[in-house]
């Protein structure tokens, strides 16, 4: 009987250790912003499947669905340093990239290598604006081997900042 209640109570201390446990291991943080206080930690999956839908859409070709991924007063600043803000002036960009690739003889086509999702901890400081959405980065490379760099700003399912840098071509 007495290995019994050590055994109960061993079983009982274990328990009550493994209830304090974060079961929320996704909000773990592993990173920071700089003089916010703020943690970084992995996004949703979601983010991921709009920028998906996004490149979908940019492939085909299809704009009226992508202008409905766009917030109207999004901020889209393209490799080259144009700026477009909002669905209207991005698709008349990409429009005109189209229409210069082929022109050139280019292909219209593209990979996306990898994309991730992270996001800020919430801030009491308002004025910083970056704690309402998620943050995508997305790799691509081009059918002439061009690779491209980005990071999409996904609130509430749309676009609300795009950044693109284009890289060099690798060399081996």
């Amino acid at each position: 009987m007495k290995n019994f209640i050590y055994i109960l109570s061993g079983l009982f201390l274990l328990a009550s250790c493994m209830s304090n446990v974060d079961d929320n291991s996704t909000e773990k943080s592993n990173g920071f912003v700089m003089d916010t206080g703020q943690t970084i930690m992995l996004g949703s999956d979601a983010s991921v499947e709009v920028v998906k839908q996004i490149d979908n859409a940019w492939k085909s070709r299809d704009y009226e669905t992508l202008k409905s991924l766009v917030a109207d007063d999004a901020k889209l600043y393209h490799d080259d340093g144009r700026v477009s803000t909002g669905g209207g002036e991005f698709v008349a960009a990409i429009e005109s990239d189209y229409t210069e690739m082929v022109a050139e003889g280019k292909e219209w086509d593209w990979v996306m290598n990898f994309a991730f999702s992270v996001k800020v901890s919430e801030s009491e400081n308002e004025d910083l604006g970056n704690d309402d959405g998620e943050w995508v980065s997305a790799r691509f490379t081009t059918a002439s081997d061009e690779v491209f760099e980005e990071w999409y700003y996904i609130v509430d399912g749309k676009l609300s900042w795009w950044g693109s840098a284009k890289r060099g071509l690798y060399t081996e």
